[in-house]
């Protein structure tokens, strides 16, 4: 292990290398260039803000923004669990002709879409800001979220943004051992990548990004089916956490976040291994 790492450093200026390409390369040859990682999730934005806020006539306050601060982070998550999974089969040539960590190849796509959430989260906070600071009359004046009945003060605080670092880290490492094992299975069963699909689009739909769980649980099915949602979904303690800081302006459930990093954890012991193992053959199968 100990020497595995030592490799993956030596060949940090590698992993560089692949990350400043594949944030170049994302978007070549288009004419808006780099300025699609922030029209793709804003155009998302708009889809679901129409359908399940329009349409649907969703009942959260400032939807679009409940819906938008979910949405960054699932689209990192959700870009390593199909993209991910060609990090290894996309480099085929690179793998057979020239020798070094495969690891290298999962960790470089994991942290360019990392680096791409990132700039996306600019502008949440431009929207962030937008929607907590609206009116300038003697001062400035909290319209969102509603005020506590019974002082008449906001209970929104900025200093809940402290703990977004931690949420990023969690979902990175998650993402990291989810592409580690996927990238490495998909050598071998190439059918993986077109399933993952599938189970991206179910897994969203299952995740509270667009939907709260109080408004879908009642308190009596919440204490019967809510830890489905809330421990057995790596991704719900990561939005829920997203949700308190960026939308209530509040700290995160630490027991939901908690429940996450247990699931980051497992996927890099998974996925560490499983890669291991299976990258001997990388070049034979390639």
């Amino acid at each position: 292990m100990k020497q595995n790492l030592k490799e993956i450093y030596d060949y940090r200026q590698m992993i560089i290398g692949l990350i400043r390409r594949d944030l170049r390369g994302r978007y070549k040859g288009s004419l808006l260039g780099f300025l699609w990682t922030f029209i793709n999730p804003l155009l998302q934005l708009l889809v679901y803000t129409l359908v399940f806020g329009v349409l649907l006539k969703n009942k959260v306050p400032d939807f679009y923004l409940y819906v938008f601060v979910g949405l960054i982070p699932w689209l990192f998550f959700s870009s390593c669990l199909v993209g991910g999974s060609e990090a290894i089969i996309s480099q085929q040539r690179l793998v057979t002709k020239v020798y070094f960590p495969r690891e290298v190849l999962p960790i470089s796509y994991v942290t360019s879409s990392f680096i791409n959430m990132l700039c996306c989260f600019i502008i949440v906070m431009a929207v962030y800001l937008f929607s907590a600071f609206t009116s300038f009359d003697g001062g400035f004046h909290w319209t969102f979220p509603p005020t506590d009945p019974t002082t008449g003060l906001t209970t929104f605080s900025f200093l809940p943004l402290l703990a977004l670092p931690l949420v990023f880290l969690i979902e990175y490492i998650m993402c990291l051992g989810m592409t580690l094992f996927t990238s490495a299975i998909t050598v071998y069963v190439r059918d993986v990548r077109h399933i993952l699909g599938i189970v991206g689009m179910l897994w969203m739909f299952s995740t509270p990004i667009m939907w709260k769980i109080s408004n879908v649980l009642d308190p009596g099915r919440m204490e019967r089916w809510g830890w489905l949602f809330l421990y057995v979904n790596p991704m719900t303690g990561i939005i829920e956490a997203c949700h308190s800081i960026l939308y209530n302006g509040a700290w995160p459930n630490f027991t939901y976040l908690a429940a996450s990093a247990g699931w980051a954890i497992l996927a890099i012991i998974v996925g560490i291994p499983v890669f291991n193992k299976a990258k001997k053959h990388f070049a034979e199968e390639l």
